[in-house]
C-alpha cells in the first residue's frame, strides 16, 4: 500500500476514514447521492488512555486495536476498506522536477535516484510513492513530481491495527493533506468561494497545535506548537484531585464543580487565544504577509466557550470555528446533536473518507 496511492487517481471501492491521533480515533463514512452531494452516513470515536500513542509511535499496540475495534462496531458501519493517515512527522515529502513524458518505468528510476539524495534512511526500509502533479510552472518541458516517503516499521503499525481491527486498509495518506482536503469545501464555502483568501487553520490537538496557512490550493506556511487540550485537562485533574482519564471524561460530559468556569475554564480560553494570536505575529514576522482573512479554529478544543470570540477580539481577525460536515446531508444513523458537539475534531477524518470520491 502506498502513502499517495489515492493521489494517482486510482478508483476505489467505499472505503471509510479513520483518523488515529495521539487522544482518540475517529471514524468517518460518507456517500455521495444522485446530485453528488455528500451525505455523512456515519461518524464514532474511541478515546485512547495517555501514553498509548507518543509522538506518532503506537505504544499500546492491543490497547489501540481494540479501542479501533469498539469504534467500528459502535459506528455499525459494514465496510471494510479503510484509508488511514500517518503524521506529517512521520512522513518525508519533497517536490521535484523531471522532464515530461517520461515512461513509468524511467519516472520510477529517476525518483527513486532523487529520493537518494533527500531521505536519510537506505531505501529498503522506507515506503517511497510519488505522484506526478502537473506542468511545471516554472520550467518549460519539465513535470512537478511530489516524493512521499516514511519509515516501513511506522507503515505496518498503522496497517497492523487496521488489520486487528478486521479491517483491510487500502490507501495511506497523510494527515496534513486528508485535512486540507476537507478544508478545500470549507473554503468554498466562504464568500467569493475563498478565492485569493488567506486562510489560517489552527488544528488544536491534545498536545499540539498546528497553524497552515492556506490561499487557494497552496500551503503558505505550516508550524506546530506544543500546546493543546490535554492542558485544560491537567488543570482540571490538579485542580480537583481527579486522575487524567477522570478529568477528561468530566471535561467532555461537563461535569464539574460550580467554579469550574471562572477559576479554570476563562483563563485557559484566554492563555490559548495569547498563544493562537503569537502563532500568527509568528507567521507575520517570517513572511511578507501581515494579516490574514480568516482565522479558523478545528479540533476538540475548538468549541470551548468563548474561544472563538477571544480569538477574534484578541487578533483583530474574524474567527469561525470549521464544521468539515456543513453542508452535508445527515443520514438516519447520524445525531445531529452529537454532531454540533463534535464536529470540528472530525476535520482529518472526513478529509479520510472524502479520498474515496476523489479521481
Amino acid at each position: 500500500m502506498s502513502i499517495l496511492d489515492i493521489l494517482l487517481g486510482r478508483k476505489h471501492p467505499p472505503m471509510i476514514g479513520l483518523d488515529i491521533s495521539s487522544s482518540s480515533v475517529k471514524l468517518v463514512e460518507l456517500e455521495q447521492n444522485a446530485s453528488g452531494e455528500f451525505v455523512l452516513q456515519r461518524f464514532a470515536s474511541e478515546s485512547f488512555e495517555k501514553g498509548w500513542i507518543a509522538d506518532g509511535q503506537i505504544e499500546k499496540f492491543d490497547e489501540v486495536s481494540e479501542a479501533v475495534r469498539r469504534v467500528v462496531s459502535k459506528s455499525g458501519t459494514r465496510i471494510k476498506q479503510v484509508v488511514l493517515a500517518m503524521p506529517q512527522s512521520a512522513v518525508i515529502t519533497k517536490k521535484i522536477m523531471l522532464p515530461a513524458g517520461l515512461r513509468e518505468e524511467a519516472l520510477e528510476m529517476q525518483v527513486e535516484t532523487e529520493a537518494n539524495q533527500y531521505i536519510p534512511f537506505s531505501l529498503d526500509e522506507v515506503s517511497l510513492d510519488f505522484c506526478v502533479i502537473g506542468p511545471s510552472s516554472t520550467s518549460v518541458g519539465d513535470v512537478e513530481v511530489l516524493i512521499a516517503a516514511s519509515r516501513k516499521d511506522r507503515v505496518q503499525d498503522r496497517q497492523g491495527l487496521a488489520e486487528a481491527a478486521g479491517l483491510k486498509p487500502v490507501v495511506l495518506d497523510i494527515e496534513s493533506h486528508a485535512a486540507r482536503l476537507a478544508m478545500s469545501r470549507v473554503v468554498a464555502a466562504l464568500p467569493n468561494e475563498g478565492k485569493d483568501a488567506l486562510v489560517a487553520l489552527f488544528e488544536i490537538g491534545a498536545d499540539t497545535t498546528s497553524l497552515k496557512v492556506l490561499r487557494d490550493d497552496d500551503m503558505l506556511y505550516d508550524r506546530d506548537q506544543a500546546f493543546g487540550g490535554s492542558q485544560l485537562t491537567q488543570l482540571i485533574s490538579r485542580q480537583y484531585g481527579f486522575s487524567f482519564e477522570e478529568a477528561e471524561q468530566k471535561k467532555l460530559a461537563g461535569d464539574l464543580p460550580e467554579d469550574y468556569d471562572a477559576s479554570i475554564l476563562a483563563p485557559f480560553v484566554d492563555s490559548l487565544s495569547q498563544e493562537i494570536g503569537r502563532a500568527l505575529q509568528y507567521f507575520f514576522t517570517s513572511t511578507p504577509h501581515h494579516k490574514v482573512h480568516y482565522v479558523m479554529l478545528a479540533g476538540g478544543t475548538a468549541t470551548l466557550p468563548g474561544l472563538k470570540d477571544r480569538v477574534t477580539e484578541l487578533t483583530g481577525f474574524a474567527s469561525m470555528i470549521v464544521n468539515p460536515f456543513d453542508n452535508m446531508k445527515l443520514g438516519s444513523a447520524v445525531r445531529e446533536s452529537k454532531l454540533r458537539r463534535e464536529a470540528p475534531s472530525y476535520l482529518t477524518a472526513c478529509g479520510l473518507a472524502m479520498r474515496r470520491f476523489m479521481q
